[in-house]
């Protein structure tokens, strides 16, 4: 897959594709829908095929105090993507300029001009261009009259229910992660490169990997058992790390994902992960610098602040003794 930021980068010999436009966030089993039924429209049209979306999305340009924690920041996104074989992500800045394009400006600079679309994938709830004037019977009416088709994206109910990135972050927030696992069909999980923190976790007795995670919100906080896998990242496609045998790494842990609330400091969202039996630094044992991938697989407690480092510390012990149990069990 191949990722393109901005219409002066799509390729001076693009000769046309089958596009989708959306977030994307999370790439929930209603989005695995739409990916599917993009790729069985490329393969009839004999095209590529395009996914579109925005940075910053619409709603956090226009009110970014009120717009919702993302399920998965670009990076993670763009792996999902990248699983399900789209040719291309297409990245439009969502900007002042942007914003003030009027439909008709949309449909002859981005879908005609810019991509050279013959068919597009679209919710019938669909709203661009200035105001949002622009909607699915003006697109129908634009490819009527340029030579492309427009495609209503099929609604993906689950339990009788539309499966949709709000569900998603309502179950994490509730933490039913088994149901959002099933939305998402797959565990929920986030990941990122290991940086330097304040190194406090080593100080007493509980080394943690700070996962910086390239986000504003978090859909969820507290202490969760995990799992971690390092994974490897090139060009838009991730991989476990192997062992010598051809094995898969896998470790179990316990991880807080939240604001830090204990230790003096600027509150930002972090994930900072215990990993169960990993040799320390003097032997060997380094992550920095390292991608890992972090399944959550069970809430132990809220987040929370405490009076001391001690009783922080009391509180790491019984938080890594719980999720032993829970994984022995």
């Amino acid at each position: 897959m191949r990722l393109i930021r901005g219409l002066y980068n799509i390729p001076s010999d693009f000769s046309g594709c089958v596009a989708t436009i959306g977030n994307f966030d999370g790439v929930h089993l209603g989005h695995q829908a739409i990916l599917q039924q993009l790729k069985k429209q490329g393969e009839e049209h004999g095209l590529p095929t395009v996914v579109m979306m925005f940075e910053p999305q619409p709603r956090e340009f226009f009110a970014p105090d009120k717009a919702p924690a993302r399920l998965a920041n670009m990076s993670e996104k763009l792996q999902d993507l990248a699983s399900f074989g789209i040719d291309y992500v297409l990245c439009l800045p969502f900007n002042q300029k942007l914003r003030s394009m009027s439909a008709d400006q949309f449909i002859q600079t981005i879908l005609l001009d810019g991509l050279k679309i013959s068919h597009l994938i679209i919710g019938d709830d669909f709203r661009f261009g200035c105001d949002r004037t622009g909607d699915y019977q003006l697109l129908q009416q634009a490819g009527e009259e340029f030579g492309f088709s427009v495609e209503d994206t099929k609604t993906f109910e689950l339990d009788g229910q539309r499966v949709s990135s709000t569900r998603v972050r309502e179950c994490l927030k509730a933490n039913d992660l088994d149901s959002a696992n099933k939305l998402l069909g797959r565990p929920y999980r986030m990941s990122g490169r290991i940086g330097y923190g304040r190194q406090l976790g080593r100080t007493i007795g509980a080394p943690t990997a700070n996962v910086i995670l390239q986000r504003n919100k978090l859909p969820m906080t507290g202490v969760y058992a995990v799992k971690v896998v390092e994974i490897s990242v090139s060009a838009c496609h991730e991989s476990p790390v192997l062992d010598e045998a051809g094995e898969i790494i896998e470790w179990q842990g316990v991880a807080n994902v939240g604001v830090k609330p204990t230790v003096a400091g600027i509150p930002e969202p972090s994930l900072e992960v215990h990993i169960f039996d990993f040799p320390s630094l003097e032997k060997g044992g380094n992550l920095y610098g390292k991608r890992l991938s972090v399944e959550f697989c069970q809430k132990i407690r809220e987040e929370q602040k405490f009076e001391g480092l001690e009783a922080l510390k009391a509180a790491i012990e019984n938080d890594m003794k719980t999720a032993r149990d829970l994984f022995n069990n």
